[in-house]
C-alpha cells in the first residue's frame, strides 16, 4: 500500500515558518545547548557543541515539522493525511519541554487559518497521547474556534494545571487503564465531543505510549487496543466527511512502529484510507 502514488516527503520547516507561531526570541534560545538539552530531557547535551545538536536533533524535528504542516493541507484535499512523526503536543508557542522544541500542531492549524480560511474556521484536537497535550491546549485556551478532547493519564508528566482550561473535553485517567475502559471512554467522549462541536478538519495526536509497558505513559492499553483507537477515531471522522490529519506522537519501545504500521495497514483495509496521501 505504500508507493510513490501516496507517499509525500515533507521540506524542512523554515525558520520564517515557526515564526507564524513561535517568536523570534524563542527560535535564537535554540542556538543554546542549555535549552536545547532541557527540551530533549538529557542533561549531557548541555556540554554537545550546538552545532552538533541543531543538525542531529533540531533538523529532523525541522523535518517533523514541516510534516505535519503539509498533512494539514494534504487532509483538506485528499480527506486523510499521516503525519509519520510530528505531535510534539509538550511545545508551545513561547516554550518547549517534554522532548517537543517545535508547536506542529499549533503551526500546522495557524497555517490552515492563514492560507486555507476559506475551508478551515474551525478544528478539533483530538489527543489520545498518554500525556497531557499542555503545548497546544496553553496556545488555544482563548480560541474558540478549537475544540481540544484530551485523554490522558492524570498521574504523569506534564500535570499543567493552567493549560487545563484551553481543554474543552478533559477525560484524565488512572495508571494503567486497560483496553475495555479506555475505548468506551474515547468512543463515547468523542461522540459527545462531535455533538458539541462541528469542525471543519480534525487533528489527532495519536501517542502510542498508552502501550502497556511504557515506562513514560504508565497505560495498560493492548496492540489491539491502539489499532481499535485509531479505527475509532477515523470512522467518526470520515462518516462525518470531515478531513484528519494523524500524527504520531509519543511512543517509547521497540515494538512501537510496528504497531503504528499495522494500525494503518487496517485502516487501509476497511476503506477508511485509500489512495493519497501519506507523508
Amino acid at each position: 500500500m505504500i508507493n510513490e502514488e501516496n507517499t509525500v516527503q515533507p521540506s524542512k520547516a523554515q525558520t520564517k515558518d515557526l515564526l507564524l507561531v513561535h517568536s523570534k526570541e524563542y527560535i535564537k534560545s535554540l542556538k543554546s545547548s542549555c535549552t536545547v538539552a532541557r527540551i530533549a530531557e538529557m542533561l549531557p547535551l548541555i556540554i554537545i557543541p550546538n552545532c552538533t545538536l541543531q543538525r542531529s536533533f533540531l533538523t529532523p524535528m525541522r523535518y517533523q515539522t514541516g510534516g505535519s504542516i503539509l498533512a494539514g493541507r494534504l487532509a483538506l484535499d485528499r480527506g486523510w493525511a499521516i503525519n509519520l512523526g510530528g505531535g510534539f503536543h509538550h511545545c508551545s508557542k513561547n516554550r518547549g519541554g517534554g522532548f517537543c522544541p517545535f508547536a506542529d500542531i499549533s503551526l500546522l492549524i495557524h497555517f490552515l487559518f492563514k492560507y486555507e480560511r476559506s475551508r478551515v474556521e474551525k478544528v478539533m484536537i483530538v489527543d489520545l497521547d498518554a500525556h497531557q497535550g499542555n503545548g497546544h491546549e496553553r496556545d488555544f485556551c482563548h480560541e474558540q474556534n478549537v475544540y481540544v478532547m484530551d485523554v490522558y493519564n492524570n498521574r504523569i508528566y506534564p500535570k499543567d494545571h493552567e493549560a487545563k482550561r484551553g481543554i474543552k473535553r478533559k477525560i484524565e485517567i488512572d495508571p494503567f487503564t486497560s483496553d475495555y475502559e479506555y475505548l468506551e471512554l474515547v468512543e463515547m467522549n468523542l461522540e459527545a465531543a462531535f455533538q458539541e462541536f462541528r469542525p471543519d478538519i480534525l487533528v489527532y495526536n495519536a501517542g502510542t505510549d498508552i502501550l502497556e509497558g511504557d515506562r513514560l505513559g504508565l497505560l495498560s492499553i493492548s496492540p489491539s487496543g491502539i489499532i481499535r483507537r485509531d479505527q475509532i477515531v477515523f470512522m467518526k471522522a470520515r462518516e462525518r466527511r470531515i478531513p484528519i490529519v494523524m500524527l504520531t506522537s509519543g511512543g517509547y519501545q521497540r515494538c512501537t512502529a510496528r504497531i503504528i504500521a499495522e494500525s494503518i495497514i487496517n485502516l487501509h483495509d476497511i476503506g477508511l484510507i485509500n489512495g493519497p496521501k501519506l507523508c
